[in-house]
C-alpha cells in the first residue's frame, strides 16, 4: 500500500474482499514471460495476498509497503525473506537487481508515472520485467459518484486529485514502448458481491480503497451524511437481488514490461 492516508489501512477490512482483489493479481502473474536470475520484489505488497504466489515463482521474495497494520498481517504469510516499511515511492532496489518487480492494485496511488515507471524499469535486471495492475474504474460511478456527491455536500473540500490516478493507455505505451517489451491490456470483472448487513455491498468495497482519502478528509457526521446519499444513488445504478448480493462490473489496466537482456 501507498503512504498511509491520515490513518493506517486496516488489513481486516481490506481483507472482507480478499478473493476478488486477488484474482486480477494471479492473472498478472499467469502472463509474466520467462525471468531470468534473481530474486523478486512485492511493491505495494499490502497484507501479503500475493505473497504466497509470487513464491511459487521459486525466487526470494521481499515486500515493500508502508503500512505497519498491513506488513504485520504479510509477515504472517511466512513466504516473505524480508519485509520493509517504507514509502515505496522513495523505494531504491539494493542487492542483487529483481528479476521482477510486482506492483498489484498501488502505483495509481502515486503522482508522476512519468518518472517513476522507467525509474522502476531501470532498477531490473538485464531481461527483467516490471508487471502492474491499476484499478481503471474512475469514471464508473461507483467511484465518480463519491468524487460528485462530495463536491455537492462539502463544496471546496475535497481534492479531486488527491485520491488514485492513471494515465491513459495510450499514455503508458508511448512511455513504455521505448524501454522494452511491452504488452498492455485491460480486462472487466464481473465481481459478485455478497450481501452486507452494515451498507450496501458497493460501498462497503469501495470505502475501503477509493474513497479513503476522501471520507478521511470529513468527519464522523459528514461521512455518515455522505455515506447516506451514496448508498442511495448505489441502490439504484448497482441494485441487490433478493439475497442481497449485487454484479459489479470493474475494470483493471494491466501491463509488462520487460527490459532488454
Amino acid at each position: 500500500m501507498a503512504t498511509s492516508l491520515h490513518t493506517d489501512w486496516d488489513p481486516g477490512t481490506y481483507s472482507r474482499f480478499r478473493g476478488l482483489r486477488l484474482r486480477p493479481a494471479l492473472d498478472l502473474l499467469r502472463a509474466l514471460p520467462p525471468l531470468p536470475e534473481g530474486p523478486v520484489v512485492d511493491l505495494g505488497c499490502g497484507n501479503g495476498a500475493a505473497g504466497p504466489a509470487l513464491a511459487t515463482l521459486g525466487r526470494t521474495v521481499t515486500g515493500i509497503d508502508a503500512s505497519p497494520a498491513m506488513l504485520g498481517e504479510a509477515r504472517e504469510t511466512g513466504v516473505y525473506a524480508s519485509l520493509h516499511q517504507m514509502d515505496i515511492a522513495a523505494w531504491t532496489s539494493e542487492g542483487p537487481a529483481p528479476a521482477l518487480i510486482f506492483c498489484n492494485a498501488v502505483l495509481h496511488w502515486l503522482p508522476h508515472h512519468e518518472v517513476l515507471i522507467p525509474r522502476l524499469a531501470a532498477m531490473l535486471a538485464p531481461g527483467g520485467t516490471l508487471a502492474v495492475q491499476v484499478p481503471h474504474q474512475n469514471n464508473a460511478p461507483s467511484h465518480r459518484v463519491w468524487l460528485s456527491l462530495a463536491d455537492e455536500l462539502f463544496p471546496g473540500r475535497i481534492d479531486p486529485d488527491q485520491g488514485p490516478a492513471v494515465l491513459r493507455p495510450a499514455e503508458y505505451h508511448r512511455l513504455l514502448t521505448p524501454l522494452g517489451a511491452l504488452s498492455l491490456w485491460e480486462t472487466e470483472y464481473y465481481q459478485q458481491l455478497d450481501a452486507c448487513a452494515d451498507g450496501h455491498p458497493v460501498r462497503r468495497f469501495t470505502e475501503t480503497t477509493f474513497a479513503r482519502p476522501i471520507l478521511a478528509a470529513l468527519d464522523d457526521d459528514e461521512q455518515t451524511r455522505l455515506i447516506a446519499a451514496y448508498e442511495a444513488v448505489m441502490d439504484k445504478v448497482y441494485p441487490a437481488g433478493a439475497d442481497g448480493t449485487v454484479l459489479f462490473p470493474f475494470r483493471r489496466m494491466f501491463f509488462t514490461l520487460t527490459v532488454p537482456a
